[in-house]
């Protein structure tokens, strides 16, 4: 279908529990390919007060009475809904010049990142509602007094102030670590292409998943919404650095210490390495990285690539496989078919680039395209905001000032020479602080000197090269797991890097107390905390009866001479330090022969484990295990075994439970310490 026969709509914004349209006609939103009409936006006449109200008061309640697996199961039901919807969605993205390629990165592609926090979510995350950090902090010699970090989901909302060139993913990236954390979400779209925006979240809120208050909708102006925040809300922007550094100082934010992560501008480099001469796979890998960051996305990418740094002697070549790439490239209309590269957002935003293109020409060239007189094989090249790909050269880099301070946020890049591995870092850096940068080299040493004087100006660096080109996502991709923000220019801020995004929205704190308060607190035993040794062994319990806190205390078992060289010899490990008495007692560490820590752990096992049929379904892992002290033939080992966290699956018939194992000699003293893992069912059958 084509979108510009289209008849425009107002667009509304759901606020409060329901949609409303804005009180004004509005601004005319336009198809960047053809100019015609998409929308109106206007929020004129919405309460910013009741809207943060809401969130706070009703979605924010909500979503904290809420597991994080039950979240988590949130997100994973909402993307699968939306990805059953992807059609619509891919039928309006057109509308922002968006290929279907440039769509697929912002539909599925935010579809997925919610589907990968679902399933992180559940992987990493307990089924509980509390979230620890770091291990347990003893502050007492006899364990009476201790301190554990929690995390806990702060009590306002998360104003999410988006840029106009991912309209969907923009607002998935951030929504899926918050709703995940437990804390609402306020949406605010850039207006450019908040028809998309809005559309989606027509779906999602249709699907019903979410609880009340827990998304809201802003298209058009926030108003004076963030003059009413406090130090329980967040505030992320994407966008100008300008605006996000006039927002950032806004009276309330400052006043009320309000947590504000910023995502601007960055002048992203990527570099070509010594070794990387025309004619190898890196060259080559090279180009065709550079060629396809100016015109996804019309390069209208945060962390496309804006700086080509190459050595002196290969940039007449690169130049000649750059502009032998773009020319190539097909600029039209979108939704029709061959066409590669689609426009710019708008035709404000086409002036804009423009512009910026003739700021850098006061230290660079172009040496392909022409920024003023497009071509295109479809669209309106007068009213659509076509742009070809432009490529400036700048030869002497070091002496330049715009081409390191001037983004023209299009498909726009510029090549710079470098002689030395100095220089290149030095060029890089003068970016002020970038999202990413990356390095396309085969040499081991270069690439390590390149990434590590690097990296505390970037917050992400790729390497590229022949052994991970089939595999690699790319420069320009941000990803789930890995934080997606950098230093400096590019905003000062961080988002996405799996569990780090969702802690963002949390807030940590250091709780001191008797380990059995701690306990009552977090859901997790402490040493020293009170323990339940009547009933049956803890093995007989399922997850309905188990309760943390369970304990076992075997018996004892002595280990023999006997014990350790059948264990050596059934092994095959003869270490000498449980073979040979001499060698063993000139070990600085021992005193004679030595049991292996393998047998130690195998007899603790031997003295804890019930071995009939029953709810424990498997081992499935030990962790932090030490050992403590040498144990010598003759001792006698003992084990108190302590139920220390359970964590039920939301959908599954078990759970895990995390056992303490504390072994201790015929002297009491601690000789091994780890944590046991099982698979515990959630119910059986009574003996």
């Amino acid at each position: 279908m084509n979108i510009s026969v289209r008849q425009p709509r107002r667009l509304e914004s759901y606020v409060c529990g329901g949609w409303v349209a804005g009180s004004k006609e509005g601004n005319v939103l336009l198809d960047a390919s053809t100019g015609a009409p998409v929308a109106f936006i206007d929020s004129t006449g919405i309460d910013f007060t009741d809207v943060l109200t809401y969130g706070r008061e009703k979605g924010g309640a909500a979503l904290r009475r809420l597991s994080f697996h039950e979240r988590a199961l949130m997100l994973k039901a909402l993307g699968l809904a939306l990805m059953e919807k992807k059609d619509k969605f891919y039928a309006l993205s057109t509308a922002t010049g968006a290929t279907k390629a440039d769509s697929w990165i912002d539909i599925e592609g935010g579809i997925g990142t919610l589907l990968s926090y679902a399933s992180k979510g559940r992987r990493e995350l307990p089924n509980s509602r509390v979230l620890l950090d770091g291990d347990v902090e003893g502050l007492s010699k006899d364990n009476s007094f201790s301190a554990q970090h929690i995390l806990t989901p702060l009590l306002g909302v998360a104003i999410h102030i988006n840029a106009y060139n991912f309209p969907c993913w923009g607002m998935l990236e951030k929504l899926a670590p918050t709703i995940l954390a437990g804390v609402p979400a306020i949406i605010k779209p850039a207006s450019q292409t908040a028809y998309l925006t809005e559309l989606m979240v027509r779906a999602i809120v249709e699907t019903g998943i979410f609880p009340d208050g827990s998304l809201q909708l802003i298209c058009g102006s926030t108003g004076d919404l963030l003059d009413h925040v406090d130090s329980q809300d967040i505030v992320t922007f994407t966008g100008s650095a300008a605006t996000g550094q006039r927002l950032k100082t806004g009276k309330a934010i400052v006043a009320n210490s309000v947590r504000f992560t910023m995502e601007a501008d960055s002048l992203n480099a990527a570099v070509l390495g010594l070794d990387a001469a025309p004619g190898t796979e890196e060259f080559e890998l090279f180009v065709k990285e550079v060629a396809r960051e100016m015109t996804v996305k019309a390069g209208q990418k945060c962390t496309a690539i804006r700086r080509v740094i190459a050595p002196r002697s290969y940039t007449d070549a690169l130049v000649a496989g750059l502009r032998d790439r773009l020319t190539k490239t097909s600029v039209g209309n979108p939704i029709d078919e061959g066409v590669r590269m689609g426009p710019l957002a708008s035709l404000d935003q086409r002036d804009e680039v423009r512009a910026r293109i003739r700021d850098l020409m006061t230290d660079a060239e172009i040496v392909s395209g022409d920024p003023e007189n497009p071509l295109v094989v479809s669209g309106d090249a007068t009213d659509g905001a076509f742009l070809n790909p432009v490529l400036l050269y700048c030869d002497k880099p070091a002496a330049a000032g715009t081409v390191h301070d001037v983004e023209a946020f299009g498909p726009v890049s510029t090549v710079m020479p470098y002689d030395t591995a100095d220089e290149a870092v030095d060029l890089v850096r003068r970016g002020k602080g970038s999202l990413v940068s990356s390095v396309f080299t085969n040499d081991a040493d270069f690439v390590q000197e390149m990434v590590l004087r690097l990296a505390p100006y970037h917050g992400r660096v790729m390497i590229g090269n022949r052994v991970s080109a089939k595999s690699s996502t790319g420069h320009g991709s941000p990803l789930p797991g890995l934080v997606h923000g950098g230093p400096g220019r590019a905003g000062g801020g961080e988002e996405l890097g799996g569990m780090r995004g969702v802690k963002h929205y949390m807030q940590r704190t250091a709780v001191q107390g008797a380990p059995s308060m701690l306990t009552a607190v977090t859901g997790k035993w402490f040493p020293g905390a009170a323990a339940n040794n009547d009933g049956p062994h803890p093995f007989r319990k399922s997850l309905a009866e188990l309760k943390v806190g369970d304990q076992l205390i075997t018996a004892s078992r002595a280990v023999g001479l006997d014990d350790i060289e059948h264990f050596a010899n059934f092994t095959g490990d003869t270490f000498y330090a449980h073979m040979d008495e001499e060698a063993a007692k000139a070990n600085p560490f021992f005193d004679g022969r030595v049991a292996h820590g393998y047998l130690i752990v195998s007899f603790a096992a031997g003295l804890f484990v019930d071995p009939a049929p029953g709810p424990v379904l498997a081992n499935y892992g030990v962790d932090n295990l030490r050992f403590l002290k040498p144990v010598n033939p003759g001792d006698a080992l003992k084990v108190q075994l302590t139920c220390k966290e359970i964590n039920p699956r939301a959908s599954a018939e078990h759970g895990e439970v995390r056992w303490d194992c504390l072994v201790t000699n015929q002297n009491a003293e601690p000789v091994a310490q780890y944590d046991v893992l099982t698979m515990v069912a959630k119910t059986w059958p009574s003996a």
